[in-house]
């Protein structure tokens, strides 16, 4: 009897949590084998809406030579577009928008971050990748739009 309220639950937190992003590419940028990786962010509340991620992964050998184990660069890139029909679902629609992806950068401290924010004035999504690291506050962050002016969308609730 415990199993079919484990399973709604499980599938409860699974619904609300944050997207998923699928790797998509990924090369060296450098002789030691640092990488960039490129991952597709498909908006969980805004089908229609992919963001594309860009973030630096270190390698062995950097990681041999400089230490910080467990620690990535917080240096990332994100560019957002349209690629389908739009459809806006229940988003958060005040000023502190809502978070669409997290992914760890260290094994504690650090997480890179994409938040949604619905810029109602000039009817536009607006997504911030940024990192959240205590130590510091060194918050590196880069900044992509969706225009929905004119365009054909579809509002799960009217926008208020």
């Amino acid at each position: 009897m415990r199993c079919p309220a484990f399973l709604a639950a499980a599938l409860l937190l699974f619904a609300a949590a944050p997207a998923l992003a699928d790797e998509v590419g990924t090369f060296r940028n450098d002789w030691t084998g640092n990488s960039i990786v490129v991952e597709a962010i498909a908006d969980p509340k805004v089908p229609g809406v992919t963001c594309h991620l860009t973030h630096f992964e270190r390698s062995l050998i950097d990681r041999l030579s400089k230490g910080n184990w467990f620690v990535d660069p917080s240096n990332s890139s994100i560019s957002c577009r349209q690629t389908g029909p739009v459809t806006v679902g229940d988003i958060n629609l005040s000023a502190r928008g809502e978070e669409v992806f997290s992914e760890r950068l260290s094994l504690i401290f650090k997480s890179l971050a994409v938040r949604r924010i619905y810029d109602k004035q000039n009817e536009t999504l607006v997504y911030v990748v940024y990192s959240r690291q205590v130590k510091d506050a060194s918050a590196k962050m880069s900044i992509s739009t969706v225009p929905l002016y004119r365009s054909d969308v579809t509002w799960a609730k009217p926008a208020q």
